[in-house]
């Protein structure tokens, strides 16, 4: 660890291009946290489930370029095909535990989790799967920082999809619907909204974006049927950072994540780089304990 460090200080070169690539990692993140969000913020709901649709995204991608869809041409396919699995896992199970206790809807999202793995894996098999697109490296500042071309599509893809939902939400019916629900689920019933296909519609745009999201992670890197937990935890930690409702602060968090990860992946160690996600998770949840505690101490 002390010799990463020691190279990171004698060629700061090397820590920019960690940095830059950690970036195009954290757009990746950005686009699942901007579903869990949505649905924390909707619904109500810790979404556990929310690594498996990414998973379940990749899978799609697969499918899809081996029956010749074009790789990129998958992206949207892999959204579609999970705006249809959401809607219709709202309907099996999710509108059961809306407006329950929050550990309810966490036991019924960590079931889902588990049987959407076991699923993939009969289906899928268990190999470690990714799909070659094609696409070269870019090579900038005179060979110092070296980005791989997928990894900026997918940059590109998130910000052009948090963008796309900031104007949905603005502007169409359904976003506003969904902005009134979330702000108060009763008043908009009174005013004649229908919350339940809100929900419906928010839980399955929810599994669309982490279906794009899932096509991009397996193009980038690789996917296999138990890698959703850590898809989760990230999701999780830029949503407790940036806060519900707030896409620019989503952006921004996820970009962090990529950053801080794929440092500490090069100074901890690639085999530590997962640990340091759980870890970092566990130190905010504490901390932000910790803020909430003093606060209501203030107030008093």
């Amino acid at each position: 660890m002390i010799e990463n460090l020691q190279l990171l200080i004698d060629y700061p070169s090397l820590g920019a291009d960690l940095v830059a690539n950690g970036l195009m990692i954290g757009a990746i993140f950005a686009l699942a946290a901007f579903g869990m969000a949505l649905v924390w913020g909707v619904l109500g709901i810790i979404n556990i489930a929310q690594g498996e649709f990414v998973m379940l995204g990749g899978f799609v991608a697969l499918t899809a370029a081996g029956l010749g869809v074009p790789p990129l041409l998958t992206i949207p396919l892999a959204a579609l095909a999970l705006f249809v699995v959401g809607w219709g896992l709202y309907r099996l199970v999710i509108f059961r535990v809306v407006d329950r206790d929050l550990f309810v809807s966490l036991l019924a999202t960590f079931g889902l989790s588990i049987i959407l793995q076991q699923l993939s894996n009969e289906i899928f098999g268990a190999d470690v799967r990714t799909l070659e697109t094609g696409l070269g490296t870019l090579v900038l500042f005179d060979g110092q920082i070296v980005l791989s071309e997928i990894k900026l599509v997918s940059f590109v893809t998130a910000l052009t999809v948090g963008l796309a939902l900031w104007a949905f939400l603005k502007r169409a019916r359904l976003g506003q619907a969904i902005r009134a629900t979330a702000q108060n689920a009763r008043a908009a019933r009174i005013l004649g909204i229908d919350t339940d296909r809100v929900y419906a519609a928010t839980y399955a745009l929810n599994a669309a974006l982490c279906g794009a999201a899932g096509s991009l992670v397996v193009m980038a890197w690789t996917i296999h049927p138990y890698i959703g937990l850590p898809y989760t935890v990230r999701s999780f930690l830029v949503v407790i950072v940036a806060g519900l409702g707030n896409i620019v602060a989503v952006i921004t968090a996820g970009l962090g994540l990529g950053a801080l990860e794929n440092l500490a992946g090069f100074i901890l160690g690639a085999e530590y780089q997962i640990a340091f996600v759980f870890v970092l998770m566990v130190i905010l949840l504490v901390g932000r304990n910790f803020w909430l505690r003093r606060k209501r101490e203030y107030l008093k």
